[in-house]
């Protein structure tokens, strides 16, 4: 538009002037216009570059509260069974001590080590409600992970490292030793 409003003005111009100041007027003309820039960089470049960036931080964002929300679900989770292993570790000992109090009972058929069996096996029903489960001990050879060995005893009728008796017993929550079994190991 420019080059063609220039040339009305060189045309009109031309029959005014003489063919010199006309060649004068076109070489003006030439050095005055100035050619458009493509380097810079459009507006709608900008904002696609502003719309690229945005994207990325909010998908960024969005997957970090997603770990976020797996994480904290996993501490919750944690923490239960964390609080269900101290209770039961609290317990353990008043259990052991219905296990000795039903040991050492010459009466069965008392009424009153009846109701102390009644609380024993209640209590040992509440541990499985929880998911505990007792180690089982006698007769299977030693683990370190999950017994504890108190005593040695050399003897020809057990296998090797047989465990022959359990003095205390032992407990597992959900794949996890709670408290190792005290037992006696022959061989």
């Amino acid at each position: 538009m420019n080059l063609a409003k220039n040339k009305k003005e060189t045309s009109k111009q031309a029959t005014e002037t003489t063919p010199e100041e006309t060649i004068e007027i076109i070489d003006d003309i030439e050095t005055t216009e100035t050619p458009v820039e493509d380097s810079a960089p459009s507006e709608l470049d900008v904002l696609k570059a502003q719309s690229a960036e945005y994207l990325d931080k909010m998908q960024r964002t969005l997957a970090e509260f997603d770990n976020f929300r797996k994480r904290t679900a996993t501490e919750k989770a944690s923490m239960y069974d964390n609080g269900v292993r101290d209770a039961v570790l609290a317990l353990l000992p008043a259990i052991d001590n219905f296990e000795r109090a039903l040991g050492a009972a010459t009466d069965k058929d008392d009424a009153f080590v009846k109701g102390v069996d009644m609380i024993y096996k209640h209590m040992l029903g509440l541990l499985d409600g929880l998911g505990i489960e007792a180690i089982d001990a006698i007769g299977k050879p030693f683990d370190p992970n999950m017994h504890a060995g108190v005593a040695h005893v050399e003897d020809e009728q057990y296998g090797e490292n047989e465990i022959i008796e359990e003095m205390m017993k032992g407990y597992m929550h959900k794949g996890k030793v709670l408290r190792c079994s005290m037992v006696k190991v022959a061989n």
